[in-house]
């Protein structure tokens, strides 16, 4: 076996429960498993016991047995297991800290002992595999956080390793890039034998590659099974796991529950023409007030090509806008200036008073050794957690204690930004999330959120602003921006042929009788009943 869990149980230290209770695990050679769970079901925990983190640098109580690519892990330690082991963990700017792209992917091969020929063409495979060839010669400081995780994966795959241990690794990808990234760890599990073990939340983009899914439920396995198998176990006992084309069938009644979007369009078969008419155009609502405004913005840095075009933005008081772009876009520039963390070379910026910003990086927000000395952790929902280090949450909970901190202040602020807010989230937390998005919406606060989290922006954003290379390409109601498309787009969009719904919408559209008509009117029609857009 590649990867071998023999009754591991493992504790944080200062937790008082255990992460892991008594995992047995058999990985075979080529396989691809998935990790599904809910945030801090162990999945996380569980690839750092296979990396040797755990508990070489987590410390903690540690018992069992994890051997990996014949490695005991209690007899190796994370460097020596890195060389049977790739890894990429859901902080991929703590994982890369050489100067350049180039550098960072020679780095792991030099370390191989393999000469200069050989290095080079390993860095320019990795390089083409991921689509960074163009990122090679950029400081890694310049990157966005989507560039950097495949910069990260690419240093992890350099040296084709026996097997690949991911956690959460297109949670900063744009969809094109996502796919590619599924498209590259498919064909080195069925080109190469390379044996994959993914922990994933958005399990529509990796299920269809999946041989087995392996669910965690309170640091134990609930289900080891097919994807088929494991979409029926989950309807039926952890309906938060179900992919969004899974939650549609179960909703609407319909079986199977679709593995992939292929699966269900065939399922529908002639149902499907008939279903969902095209979002006619409209456009946003004037608002009265601006909490945040943005005039002609630019940002152009020395020696570099300008990161911001020309960016006119205006947030009215109570809007949640979602910003969408594919990596590099300037999302990320764009909230930093609103924020003030970075100066505009030419334009203005206004906000209407505090100004809160949640970036990629939760870590840069904690202080302390301990949970409850950064938050009141029962406010924020982590009252279980108060004794934990942060650094041991998962990242969904290092999501939410972040969120906390930067809400947390004398003043409520008029504006909070937000950078991929639902990165390691799952289901449950997203939902959680957006109510709570829509709490601070309707205290008047003005939201933005960079995300490439489509079911999101449907779920909670009345308009949305499609940024190109630093410019503006599209601001228009999220029904109109998301209706449609290809990549951008949700699940259910892509099943049932354009419309920007969430899967509750399409499973009342599916259960209509008659044909039914979309619209984008600040309201959607769902089963024949106009109903306020979310």
């Amino acid at each position: 076996m590649t990867l071998t869990l023999d009754r591991v149980s493992y504790t944080y230290a200062g937790a008082g429960d255990r992460a892991l209770r008594d995992v047995s695990l058999a990985v075979a050679p080529g396989e691809f498993v998935v990790l599904a769970g809910g945030t801090g079901s162990g999945k996380s925990t569980l690839l750092r016991a296979a990396s040797g983190l755990v508990p070489h640098f987590h410390g903690g109580e540690f018992a069992g047995r994890c051997v990996v690519g014949g490695l005991d892990t209690r007899e190796h330690g994370p460097a020596q297991l890195a060389q049977v082991a790739g890894t990429l963990f859901q902080d991929p700017e703590t994982q890369v800290v050489l100067g350049t792209v180039r550098a960072e992917l020679a780095f792991p091969l030099e370390n191989a002992g393999l000469g200069s020929a050989a290095v080079a063409r390993g860095v320019e495979e990795a390089a083409l595999a991921l689509g960074i060839a163009e990122l090679l010669d950029r400081s890694t400081t310049e990157l966005s956080g989507g560039e950097l995780q495949r910069v990260a994966l690419g240093a992890a795959l350099a040296t084709r390793p026996r097997l690949v241990l991911l956690d959460e690794p297109t949670s900063q990808l744009d969809p094109v890039a996502g796919d590619e990234l599924l498209g590259v760890l498919r064909r080195l599990n069925e080109e190469w034998g390379t044996t994959v073990v993914l922990a994933e939340h958005r399990l529509e983009r990796c299920l269809a590659a999946a041989d087995r899914v392996v669910a965690m439920r309170d640091g134990a396995i609930a289900c080891d099974a097919t994807p088929q198998a494991f979409l029926a176990w989950a309807a039926a006992s952890a309906p938060d796991l179900l992919t969004p084309g899974a939650r549609l069938f179960s909703l609407a009644g319909l079986s199977p529950l679709p593995v992939a979007v292929r699966d269900a369009r065939a399922t529908l078969g002639d149902r499907l023409p008939h279903i969902v008419a095209p979002v006619p155009a409209s456009r946003p609502r004037d608002r009265d007030q601006a909490a945040l405004s943005l005039d002609r913005v630019w940002l152009e840095p020395r020696d570099a090509a300008a990161r911001l075009r020309g960016v006119s933005l205006r947030v009215g008081g109570g809007e949640i806008v979602a910003l969408l772009g594919r990596n590099g876009a300037g999302k990320s520039t764009l909230l930093r200036i609103a924020a003030e963390l970075e100066k505009p070379t030419r334009g203005k910026v206004r906000a209407a008073g505090r100004v809160a910003l949640l970036l990629q990086t939760p870590g840069d927000y904690f202080l302390h050794d301990r949970v409850g000395d950064d938050v009141d952790a029962g406010r924020a929902g982590l009252g279980a957690l108060a004794d934990r280090h942060p650094r041991d949450l998962s990242g969904g909970e290092r999501q939410q204690l972040a969120l906390a901190a930067v809400l947390d202040g004398p003043d409520r602020p008029a504006v909070l930004l937000l950078d991929e807010p639902t990165r390691g989230m799952d289901h449950a937390r997203k939902t959680a999330l957006a109510a709570q998005l829509r709490e601070l919406a309707a205290e008047g606060i003005g939201i933005v959120l960079a995300t490439h989290d489509a079911e999101l922006a449907v779920a909670v954003a009345t308009r949305t602003v499609l940024l190109g290379k630093g410019e503006v390409i599209a601001d228009a109601p999220t029904a109109e921006v998301l209706g449609g498309g290809w990549y951008f787009a949700t699940q259910t969009a892509r099943i049932l042929g354009g419309a920007a719904l969430t899967p509750e919408d399409g499973a009342a559209l599916l259960r209509s009788p008659a044909p039914v008509e979309v619209w984008s009117e600040d309201a959607v029609f769902s089963g024949g009943e106009r109903s306020e857009t979310r």
